[in-house]
């Protein structure tokens, strides 16, 4: 299992990684290994500002649905359009094509207080 050192996680099992003032964000390796088969992503808060820790929308597994965690607080701006047609790239490729939000961020030093990948290892194992 991977979990790489240029994106910052948290105990809720989210990743992100901060360009400029936007941030892509998906689940981790551990989340989707633990979900199972992906089947759908739910996700219609495109344009909505939220409050860090708010769910942005859900992930359906065969046997589950798990609601998603903005890990700062900020503006959903696009969804992965991906995902609508081919939900399981969240399990084939969770840092890469599975990404799920990119989000404005209101204060990109709220980053700082995330999971670098060592502390996210030691969560999960």
């Amino acid at each position: 299992m991977q979990f790489p050192a240029d994106l910052r996680y948290t105990k809720d099992h989210e990743w992100i990684k901060v360009e400029g003032n936007t941030a892509t964000i998906g689940i981790t390796d551990f989340a989707q290994s633990e979900l199972g088969d992906i089947v759908y992503v739910d996700i219609n808060t495109v344009g909505t500002s939220l409050a860090a820790e708010a769910v942005f929308g859900t992930v359906e597994a065969v046997k589950t649905v798990s609601d998603l965690f903005l890990p700062i607080a900020g503006t959903v701006a696009e969804v992965n359009p991906a995902l609508a047609g081919q939900p399981e790239l969240v399990n084939t490729d969770p840092y890469g094509a599975g990404w799920m939000v990119k989000v404005t961020v209101n204060n990109v030093a709220d980053v700082d207080a995330l999971l670098s990948s060592e502390d996210y290892a030691k969560l999960v194992h």
